[in-house]
Parts: structure tokens; sequence; C-alpha cells
């Protein structure tokens, strides 16, 4: 796919950056992880680069409702492509344990979030509907103020319906946010985002700019920072 290795190998290198600059000025990278098929590449590389793992702490933008081994949880993902093969601790592997259902797990992942402070890495993607982690168009991103910081989600329109998603305002709470957006079927959602309108994506607004990577020359909304990336 044109592009793609190029994105995998910038959001890697994106991704170790953070971490020195956390480690340097924290000793800690705090570190969340986005869902799908399009970091599992960024993942792979990332288990081929030698860091200071001991320091990395790992979170989960959302979860779907599944047991522990589907191979759909983003968890199962993640670990299959990069976190079982590297040094971090098991205690600072911070999955949601969306197995519980929706409920349940919301509450237990907000516990595991509440004594941490600012992320000092989000990372996200974009669905063709505007959609980041598992905050959907037309239902709640958690953005008011006093907002949780988790959601339980009973009712998305893809399956699996019932997941966990940190909320917009949690999400917002970082040094540094990157989206991840591959493929032409994202050129609509990131006209409307854009154009001002309301998606989940344009919920997540952290003291600085949002930056995205991207693998074809998609129009990126303007209060970001963008870097086009490409093979040849």
């Amino acid at each position: 796919m044109q592009g793609r290795p190029a994105l995998d190998r910038a959001a890697a290198a994106s991704i170790l950056a953070a971490a020195d600059r956390a480690i340097l000025a924290r000793g800690q990278f705090h570190l969340v992880l986005a869902g799908g098929d399009t970091p599992r590449g960024a993942y792979r590389k990332l288990r081929e680069t030698p860091a200071d793992w001991p320091a990395w702490h790992i979170y989960f933008g959302d979860e779907r409702c599944l047991p522990a081994n589907d191979p759909a949880r983003n968890s199962l993902m993640a670990g299959q492509a990069w976190l079982d093969h590297v040094a971090i601790p098991a205690p600072q592997r911070h999955s949601i344990p969306a197995e519980l259902g929706p409920t349940q797990a919301a509450e237990a992942y907000a516990g595991i979030l509440r004594p941490v402070g600012k992320f000092d890495l989000v990372l996200l993607g974009l669905g063709e509907d505007g959609h980041t982690a598992s905050l959907f168009p037309g239902r709640e991103w958690g953005t008011a103020p006093g907002s949780p910081d988790t959601l339980a989600v009973f009712d998305a329109p893809k399956p699996p319906r019932e997941r966990v998603s940190l909320t917009a305002a949690r999400l917002s709470r970082a040094r540094e946010v990157l989206f991840l957006v591959e493929g032409e079927s994202k050129r609509a959602a990131v006209g409307r985002w854009r154009a001002g309108e309301q998606l989940p994506a344009r919920a997540i607004r952290p003291a600085t700019d949002v930056d995205v990577l991207v693998t074809s020359a998609l129009l990126l909304p303007p209060f970001g920072r963008f870097s086009l990336v490409k093979d040849g």
C-alpha cells in the first residue's frame, strides 16, 4: 500500500522521540495506544528498536468488550506486534479489562487512570465517520467540564456495540497527541474535520496542536500540524 511503510517508520520515530523527551524530563513515559490496523506496522517497528523500556507506561484509548484472547482486541494486537517482545514491566502495561463488560471495565480503568497526570503522548486514529477511539458521532464523547476519564459504550454503530473508551477530555490531557491517518477512504472525514464540523476527532484538544501523519495528500485541519509520508 503506497505510503504505509513510510507511515510506520515516521510514527515509530515520533513515538521514540516523545519517549526520549519524557524520560529526560521526568524519568517516565506515559503512552496511550491506538487500536485498529493502522498502528500495527509502527508497533512492529518499535519491537525492532532498542529503547529504555522499563521507563515506559502503556495505556489504551479504547477497547472492544470481547474475551481477552479475541483477535479483535486492541490489547492483543499490540501485544503480538510489540509489547510481548520488549522489556516493559507487566505492571506498567495497563490493558482495559473490557471482558468484564462496559460498565465494570470503565469503572476499573478509571481507577487505574486516577493517579496518572498528563499523558506524554496519545496515539489516535480516524474513522471514515470521523470517530476516534470509541467516540462516535451522535454519541457521548465526554467533553463537558468534570467529565469522567472513561465511558461505557453500549451502542457503537459498528460491531462490537459494547466498548470502553477514554473520554475526549481525558485524551486531551496530554503533552502531545498524534493522529495516524491512512487511506483515501478517510478523505471525506478529514474534509469535514477541516471544515469545522463537530466530529469526535475535533473534540481532542490538548494545550498544544495535534500532530497528524498521513499517507496521501489529504486536506488536514488548520489547527493541526501534519506530515505527508510516502515511499520512493
